[in-house]
């Protein structure tokens, strides 16, 4: 393990005292305000400054804090918005900075636990960095990490796929995927759309469940399969048209419950909305089901893996809208709609892509 050791670097003498900064105004309140607050001090031997030029919040964010004490430390900076995309301005003074330097683009996932990026400057660390894919901008950038964090950990972490059947000439992991299907709610959203791509790529059947509007999209990103939720429901489905061998659910409520009617006998469900164990209806039997619900690991080592993806353009994210940091409320309203296809965005920065 390396050990880090504190500096204070030359870089943030040029820097300005205070920032533009949006601050949640109680964990039990959704409300938020723009404000102005003096640049963040690093506090860990590991802290890296980034100057932030885009960042994307995420649905129901502003609950967690209520919800997730556990989760969320009642000294957290209630600066809300974990996902960033920005430039580097100073590092710490460590044996191994991961090859990182002053002046590089990077993308990251700040922990839940640690104030967002909602700010023109963040803190960041080390082990949660990776540098953005040259044929992304700021605002696909931003719209990147959390989503694709949480559909690769779903699907290889906790899903039980071979993420080898990624890469080219892996036939083998290919193969093994090819005999899975792989039912994925909430197709078209933030982490729904990216979890599509990755299970397709992988060489997964892969079936979509979404909106109606939206179902044209979610073949676009390679399903196999689409359902319209208005018209068909997992019950149904499964009843005609057979069992998936993994359930990724984005959605929660009746539809993690429903989830076990589509799921197989030893299969998996995996949700990020709550326990699927407690959401299982008493008139389903299915045996030996491995079922979990998991809060997405930061990483830059699978972000890095993801990007690599992208450059070679085999999965891009997809964006909703894209907001002044000044219409942050509008952003917020967008987002917590329900009809968003994919990410929102917001323009920490003025700037030409």
């Amino acid at each position: 393990m390396t050990v880090c050791t504190l500096s204070a670097p030359s870089a943030m003498s040029s820097l300005p005292l205070s920032m533009k900064t949006l601050v949640q105004l109680s964990p039990h309140s959704p409300s938020i305000t723009l404000t102005t607050s003096p640049l963040p001090v690093p506090s860990h031997s590991c802290d890296v400054l980034i100057k932030v030029y885009t960042t994307a919040p995420c649905k129901g964010e502003l609950t967690w804090a209520a919800n997730f004490p556990g989760v969320i430390p009642s000294t957290k900076t209630p600066v809300p918005s974990q996902d960033l995309a920005g430039t580097i301005v100073s590092l710490p003074s460590v044996p191994n900075t991961r090859g990182f330097k002053l002046g590089d683009r990077v993308y990251c996932r700040i922990d839940a636990a640690r104030p967002g990026a909602a700010r023109e400057y963040a803190l960041a660390r080390l082990s949660e960095l990776a540098l953005i894919p040259e044929n992304l901008g700021w605002v696909e950038a931003a719209a990147t990490p959390l989503s694709s964090l949480t559909a690769w950990q779903a699907l290889f972490t906790h899903g039980g796929l071979n993420k080898d059947g990624l890469l080219e000439g892996k036939q083998n992991a290919r193969g093994d995927n090819a005999k899975k299907r792989v039912l994925i709610t909430g197709a078209a959203g933030g982490v729904g759309s990216w979890a599509v791509q990755l299970a397709a790529l992988a060489g997964c059947q892969v079936v979509g469940l979404c909106g109606p509007n939206k179902v044209a999209h979610v073949k676009e990103l390679g399903a196999t399969e689409v359902l319209n939720y208005r018209d068909t429901s997992l019950q149904q489905w499964a009843s005609s048209e057979g069992e998936a061998d993994v359930v990724v659910d984005m959605v929660g409520g009746k539809t993690l419950g429903d989830s076990w009617f589509a799921v197989k006998h030893q299969g998996r469900v995996v949700s990020i909305c709550g326990a699927p164990e407690g959401a299982r209806p008493g008139d389903v039997r299915k045996e030996d089901v491995k079922s979990n619900f998991f809060i997405v690991e930061p990483s830059g080592e699978n972000l890095a893996e993801i990007g690599r993806l992208v450059e070679d353009g085999k999965v891009r994210p997809t964006v909703d809208s894209v907001w002044a940091f000044e219409d942050y409320e509008a952003a917020f309203e967008r987002l917590e709609s329900g009809q968003t296809t994919g990410k929102v965005v917001i323009r920490v920065v003025d700037f030409d892509e």
